[in-house]
């Protein structure tokens, strides 16, 4: 199966998804590979979440010869894919290819690593701009960050999703890779979302970065360092 329960988590195992995952990984890869890397990560992911998440229908169509059944997928008018600045912005790039019509929302949002972790793991979460479209019952809405590490910048997002929102169709936090800490906290304070990731990575470390990981997304999409 393409997407796996893992408990914690649902698993895409897509070979094209763990290949792209591989490659950015990878520290000789440089600035402009990377950023495409990710678009074609955010595309296959769409993909996936399309043939894992979304129903099909069947509908009549008449070709040059004559009539015939054929399938199409349905609520592609009803996503919302939530952008969370900045390192998201080449994976949702990817995402659009599979959802064009797609709404789309941006949250700044990014934790305070000079103030450092609290006691519970987490980091203090700072806001600085949040446009959301309107969410409805039907929609499927994706929230995509390509790292999930303590869950922190997550779990602050989703408050702000969800807030005087009904609850959608589909809610989906998508990230590239995951660490099992951050799985936790946002399955246990939010777990009316499911969890997407390409990879459930070892640990994080004493400074909260996943381990093995990709390093800093965004630094590398935008180069940065």
């Amino acid at each position: 199966m393409p997407i796996e329960d893992r408990d914690d988590a649902y698993l895409i195992t897509h070979a094209l998804a763990k290949d792209t995952l591989s490659r950015l990984r990878d520290v000789e890869t440089e600035q402009v590979s990377f950023r495409k890397g990710l678009v074609k990560l955010g595309r296959i992911c769409g993909y996936e979440i399309i043939d894992g998440r979304m129903e099909t229908e069947y509908v009549e169509i008449e070709t040059p010869l004559e009539q015939t059944m054929g399938e199409r997928v349905k609520g592609l008018d009803n996503v919302v894919i939530i952008n969370v600045l900045r390192a998201a912005t080449p994976f949702v790039e990817g995402l659009l290819k599979a959802f064009p019509r797609a709404r789309q929302g941006v949250i700044s949002a990014s934790r305070d690593e000079e103030a450092g972790r609290e006691e519970d793991g987490s980091f203090p979460i700072s806001v600085d701009y949040v446009k959301l479209p309107e969410i409805t019952e039907e929609d499927t809405v994706i929230i995509a960050d390509p790292m999930l590490a303590t869950g922190s910048t997550m779990c602050t997002v989703l408050e702000h999703v969800i807030e005087n929102s009904p609850e959608p169709e589909n809610l989906i936090v998508l990230s590239a890779v995951s660490a099992p800490e951050g799985l936790l906290r946002v399955g246990e304070e939010h777990d009316e979302a499911d969890l997407l990731t390409v990879s459930i990575d070892d640990r994080l470390d004493d400074d909260g970065f996943i381990v093995p990981g990709l390093g800093d997304a965004g630094d590398r999409a935008f180069r940065t360092t």
